[in-house]
């Protein structure tokens, strides 16, 4: 029943908004009115204010790793603990993608996922930082760079935790991102995909 209990909490603290909280403190237009559509800070950045996307990048991570942090601090101490880490990060993460505050049509979970391995392990963190920050720089797709941060996120979690909670967490998570980037996978394969920096149109 705590674990349970736990698992809602992060599912909430991953349901906060942060796209729609800076885009008010900023004055700007909600984003799901513009550009993708999504409330994430790639879309945020297409209105122009670097600030504002910025507030969004750091809010929604920090609400992942938040929510690990709560689930390993306060958490059941037993041998359970990793699983209870592990499915707080990922109720965290799928809090984002589905959040009970915008009527269950969240972003694509890429900053709430990084997050949540910072949460795990900042190793595994700066592998798939490393991986969107490469790939970003060579295409200036997003997109891309996220699907690449996805891919290698089960297996940094895997070298540096090892089998268990968390890489299991980490592949579902992988999963779920690449399913919510279905049509970005799309608009790369046509080559119509916007590239970073665009503004909303």
């Amino acid at each position: 029943m705590t674990e349970l209990l736990f698992a809602l909490s992060a599912y909430l603290i991953g349901s906060v908004p942060f796209a729609i909280i800076s885009s008010r403190l900023f004055g700007l237009a909600d984003p799901r009115s513009y550009g993708s559509g999504n409330p994430g800070a790639t879309n945020v950045l297409r209105s122009g204010n670097k600030q504002a996307a910025i507030v969004t990048l750091l809010g929604d991570a920090f609400k992942g790793w938040l929510a690990v942090w709560l689930a390993a601090a306060l958490g059941p101490a037993s041998g359970n603990a990793p699983a209870t880490v592990a499915v707080c990060g990922l109720a965290a993460f799928i809090g984002h993608l589905c959040p009970v505050f915008l009527g269950f049509k969240g972003g694509k979970g890429v900053a709430t996922a990084l997050g949540v391995l910072v949460g795990f392990s900042g190793w595994i963190a700066l592998a798939c930082a490393g991986a969107w920050i490469g790939i970003a720089a060579a295409t200036r797709y997003s997109s891309a760079a996220a699907l690449g941060a996805a891919a290698v996120a089960p297996l940094a979690t895997y070298w540096f935790v090892g089998p268990g909670w968390e890489t299991g967490a980490a592949v579902v998570m992988a999963v779920l991102l690449a399913w919510r980037h279905k049509t970005n996978i799309r608009r790369l394969l046509d080559g119509t995909e916007s590239r970073i920096g665009n503004k909303k149109h």
